[in-house]
């Protein structure tokens, strides 16, 4: 196929509209269920409120808002994709945002700034009587009058399409990981599979083996680890491909796929990972340095052991407890007399081609 035929084929996967509209408009579509930010986009909402205050001066200063992006359902309800820390910096300010990040965050008190520093403790009433601290009602309808650009993803578009425009506009936004980008758009493709994700990483045995730190949980990072088992033993990796590429790919393909089994690979990573920690707890992944296992999370031994482990659950089965977690850890251990782990595990090494070198290894080496 030309270039010109892949240009031609990919476009008719994207069917998009726009128009201006007020944001007092974009407050009445939120505020009658016609304009939904699902409460997984809601935690991504992250602009402190220095940020925030800039955007509202923005708006009353006259300075175009930049657009904000939505899909359309077939229902004519739109979903929003790129455009959440200023549309929820406008509804916490009105008092419009719901759920359990509006209780958290209260209302918006403003900040001074170089322009205006009379900003400085005002919020959208007055929090009593007379107090003095209200935008006032010229103010208020000023903002509601401002008017930003709504681009929109129609409903006939690829299935895909939202999966793309979503990771393209916020992939190294505010605090976003690629995971949290996936986790958003999971939400969107098929929510009971981006629940039964979200199930599988709070499952205890996995939680102690992956020794998770605070950070990471945040960033969903068991999520990803999810993700990664289940790519691995359900979509060929591609030699070369990037392995976020790869990762977003598969999630798709799982995600989409009803004859994908939910329950026999829920079933798979949960028995493969009571072995895991029955065997090594939480030091699973971690290096061996000849006396002990010592040392932080190595995403190279994970992807080892846990793929290892889960090709080999039947003959690992018919094993007795002592003798399986005996040969559990003396595969965890011998992984660092391997060569070609060893030579393709280490820090400068590609995420390319450690996955083609290492997934290959991973049935064989804790084969018993």
């Amino acid at each position: 196929m030309s270039l010109a035929e892949e240009i031609q084929v990919a476009r008719k996967k994207v069917v998009t509209d726009g128009y201006d509209m007020s944001l007092g408009e974009i407050l009445n579509l939120y505020r009658d269920n016609e304009l939904i930010i699902d409460p997984v986009f809601q935690r991504l909402f992250r602009w402190d409120d220095e940020r925030k205050t800039r955007f509202i001066e923005s708006i009353i200063l006259g300075i175009p808002i930049p657009s904000i992006f939505v899909s359309q359902n077939d229902n004519g309800v739109w979903e929003l994709i790129d455009g959440l820390q200023r549309i929820s910096t406008v509804l916490q300010l009105t008092g419009e945002l719901r759920g359990d990040r509006a209780a958290e965050l209260g209302p918006l008190i403003l900040n001074g700034t170089r322009f205006l520093p009379s900003l400085d403790g005002k919020r959208w009433k007055e929090s009593a009587p007379e107090a003095g601290d209200g935008l006032g009602q010229a103010l208020q309808i000023e903002i509601k009058r401002a008017r930003v650009r709504v681009e929109i993803l129609k409903s006939d578009s690829d299935a895909t399409a939202k999966f793309e425009l979503f990771q393209r506009l916020n992939t190294g936004g505010v605090g976003l990981s690629e995971q949290e980008v996936r986790n958003s758009m999971a939400v969107s493709i098929n929510k009971p599979f981006y629940d039964w994700l979200i199930n599988l990483s709070n499952n205890a045995d996995f939680v102690t083996t992956t020794n998770q730190t605070e950070t990471a949980i945040k960033a969903q990072a068991g999520v990803e680890l999810v993700l990664r088992f289940l790519a691995f033993r359900c979509v060929p990796y591609e030699p070369g491909l990037d392995v976020h590429e790869y990762l977003d790919q598969a999630l798709i393909q799982m995600a989409t796929d009803g004859a994908f089994d939910r329950n026999a690979m829920g079933a798979e990573l949960t028995l493969a990972f009571q072995y895991i920690n029955g065997a090594l707890g939480n030091d699973a992944f971690k290096r061996w340095n000849g006396n002990g296992f010592s040392g932080k999370f190595l995403m190279s031994v994970f992807e080892v052991i846990s793929k290892g482990v889960s090709e080999n659950l039947p003959a690992l089965q018919n094993m007795d407890d002592q003798p399986r977690n005996e040969f559990i850890v003396n595969a965890a251990k011998g992984l660092w007399q391997n060569q070609v782990f060893n030579q393709n595990s280490g820090a400068g090494v590609r995420g390319t081609t450690r996955l083609t070198k290492l997934l290959p290894l991973a049935a064989q080496l804790l084969q018993p």
